[in-house]
């Protein structure tokens, strides 16, 4: 008796991780994802270089799917979705849009994140103003090789204001938690300004910087005392226009004043919500979702990757704001907790 294929769902960094892995195994892979190309948010929203490795994420996470999509015992799906997954562990089938019917061991959820819409912090000139972008617009910029430049002339910008937490902390507008990776990016990005226009100024406002782990003094020091990124520690009211140029308006928390300063280009450091198809995914699969409305984990102490329902994991940001590395080291722990499943189904069955 041989076991069924591992279904996958999502082909970002965490779903790649767990094919290879269980590839590797020499167990069937069936990868699904809804876009027309692997590689998730890094390839399709055209990330630049990638923290902590500094490699051009077309490189490092393109030579993930490359690997994928070469190895044997993969079936890739693009543009195809699930739209009923029946059964139990051991005997899963999941239904495709298209009507192609998927029998499965077992199930990996590496569905990934959205990023959070600017448009939802009005007051900060997102949508009005074509100078105010995102970090995820600045990383297209960089990775497209046209450099550093202000989208209403094209012009170079003398001042760039990164403001830190936009969908982020904010109770205001749902967003309690914190996205973990955004200060680290902004001061990467902030460190790359630098080095691409090095008479570009650049500011990062920020409530507290989280730089955690080893980052701390690789990024946030280093923008600091090597590419002279200045910090403002602030709240910030408004972004607003002089006809000329942004200003951004708010208290400088240190000293407790107000604080009103001109901008060529400002940055929001967009933070994690959770994948606009969670809702979806969670009646599709049958698991339960996390009070923020990511998919929830069981406790990693009793069964990890493991959902609320048996035979279906979870990886990556599925489960909240995440890194890309833990990511990947997330879907490898998915598939070798799917291939222990899928170990002991055969041998109760040879008994």
């Amino acid at each position: 008796m041989s076991a069924k294929p591992i279904l996958i769902v999502g082909g970002g960094p965490a779903g790649l991780s767990a094919a290879h892995a269980a590839a590797r195994a020499g167990r069937e892979v069936v990868l699904v994802d809804k876009a027309d190309r692997l590689g998730g948010a890094p390839i399709l929203q055209g990330y630049a270089k990638l923290v902590p490795s500094h490699e051009w994420a077309r490189d490092a996470i393109g030579g993930m799917v490359t690997r994928v999509a070469q190895n044997p015992n993969v079936t890739i799906h693009t543009g195809a979705e699930v739209q009923l997954f029946e059964g139990e562990p051991g005997a899963f089938t999941a239904t495709l849009k298209d009507g192609r019917k998927i029998a499965a061991e077992s199930a990996i959820l590496a569905t990934g994140f959205t990023h959070f819409d600017s448009l939802n912090k009005p007051e900060w000139g997102f949508g009005t103003y074509p100078d105010v972008v995102t970090t995820v617009q600045v990383e297209q910029m960089i990775s497209s090789g046209q450099g550093i430049r202000c989208p209403s002339d094209g012009r170079v910008p003398d001042r760039v204001a990164i403001l830190l937490c936009v969908g982020s902390r904010d109770r205001q507008i749902g967003r309690e938690w914190c996205s973990k990776i955004c200060c680290t990016v902004s001061a990467n990005i902030a460190m790359e300004i630098r080095e691409l226009s090095p008479r570009t100024n650049v500011y990062i406002y920020y409530m507290d910087i989280r730089t955690f782990g080893l980052y701390e003094g690789d990024y946030y020091w280093r923008s600091q005392e090597e590419a002279k990124v200045k910090y403002i520690k602030a709240r910030i009211a408004e972004v607003t226009s002089d006809g000329q140029r942004l200003v951004v308006k708010g208290e400088d928390t240190l000293v407790k004043r107000p604080i009103t300063i001109p901008f060529d280009m400002v940055v929001h450091a967009i933070g994690m919500d959770p994948n606009v198809d969670n809702m979806t995914l969670s009646a599709v699969f049958g698991v339960a979702l996390n009070r923020y409305g990511y998919i929830d984990k069981a406790t990693p102490y009793a069964g990890l990757a493991q959902t609320s329902r048996p035979g279906v994991y979870v990886c990556g940001a599925a489960t909240g704001p995440e890194t890309i590395d833990d990511s990947i080291a997330q879907g490898q722990a998915a598939a070798m907790s799917a291939l222990n499943r899928a170990g002991t189904v055969l041998m109760n069955a040879a008994e």
